[in-house]
């Protein structure tokens, strides 16, 4: 990409689609397009495809249109199958008729299947049952997995697709309900500390291992695979490293001050038992992290308690007309 290139960051309202937004700000990219919120969402595809003519992005970074943790999953399994392949859907025809020079596809570690070999490598996709508690939304992104590589085999396009660990960091989610394990950690913690309350639930048993990515890394690691990778064949991005949810929790504790009890709920479900990814691939082109876990569960701890239960950065209406967006109105 350079410095004047045309690039759209789609669902840039979004932890990730605002992470990619800081991250091409520092780095003095001044051509960055986005959809206003007031302009209606991706799911429309008179909407969508009328941008890309209009706007003709040159280089696309597609976030999730709907993320979330196992209860908003169990919850809401029609809205996350829903907006996220039509939202998918309508970006990646689009930008192949408009011509795009390169795309760049976030799926998820839920691609891969519930008794997936550890750590988890790229071919291991389709290889078994996937997690009932997040199917849908994981069926959704192999979905969007296999429309890029079918339209780089037919139409010659150019659209990667990633797979991040766990994400988390400024903007999350911190809704309990609908958020994912560690920010909804760091909301009820922050809450009992605040409320003086004698103990933080947990759902589940506390055994199951995550790998925690801060969404800064992600967006540095996105930014150098669009500029270095172009492999139809999926790549993860992840730490290497993995923590039993119970020792995240017992670290988010630390970090917050909260001197109350930990209690796990055995009677919630536990989700996949471990999610770690192989990161081989990435490693060998040249990347890693540089946010430390207890680094980054610091600094957004620190967010939250400046912002608040705010989920959402809605810097995206005060952008003006389709394609306005600057990168200076990133959050």
């Amino acid at each position: 990409m350079e410095k004047d290139s045309r690039i759209f960051v789609a669902c840039h309202e979004t932890m990730i689609g605002a992470a990619i937004l800081r991250r091409l700000r520092v780095d003095d990219f001044g051509n960055v397009l986005t959809i206003p919120i007031s302009s209606g969402d991706l799911t429309d595809q008179k909407m969508v495809a009328k941008f890309f003519m209009e706007e003709r992005p040159e280089y696309v970074f597609l976030p999730s249109a709907k993320v979330g943790g196992i209860l908003a999953n169990s919850r809401y399994p029609a809205e996350f199958i829903y907006t996220n392949i039509q939202s998918q859907t309508n970006v990646v025809h689009a930008a192949w008729r408009a011509g795009v020079k390169k795309l760049l596809f976030f799926a998820s570690s839920c691609v891969y299947p519930k008794s997936c070999p550890q750590p988890m490598r790229e071919n291991s996709l389709l290889t078994g049952k996937l997690e009932p508690t997040n199917e849908p939304y994981a069926i959704a992104k192999i979905a969007g997995i296999e429309m890029c590589q079918s339209y780089n085999r037919q139409y010659s396009a150019n659209f990667i697709s990633v797979v991040p660990a766990d994400v988390y960091g400024p903007a999350d989610d911190f809704n309990p309900e609908t958020g994912h394990v560690l920010a909804a950690l760091i909301a009820k913690t922050h809450r009992a500390k605040t409320l003086r309350e004698p103990e933080v639930v947990v759902w589940g048993t506390g055994s199951p291992r995550r790998e925690c990515l801060h969404v800064d890394d992600l967006a540095d690691a996105c930014l150098f695979l669009m500029n270095s990778y172009d492999s139809p064949e999926l790549i993860n991005i992840g730490s290497g490293e993995d923590i039993p949810i119970s020792e995240m929790a017992k670290l988010i504790v630390r970090i917050a001050g909260f001197e109350g009890k930990l209690v796990f709920d055995h009677s919630k479900p536990d989700g996949m038992p471990r999610k770690l990814l192989d990161t081989t691939r990435l490693k060998a082109l040249g990347w890693s992290p540089k946010i430390s876990l207890e680094d980054g569960i610091r600094k957004t701890y620190e967010w939250f308690t400046l912002h608040g239960t705010e989920r959402k950065t809605h810097s995206a209406e005060s952008t003006g007309r389709i394609g306005s967006a600057s990168v200076g109105h990133a959050p």
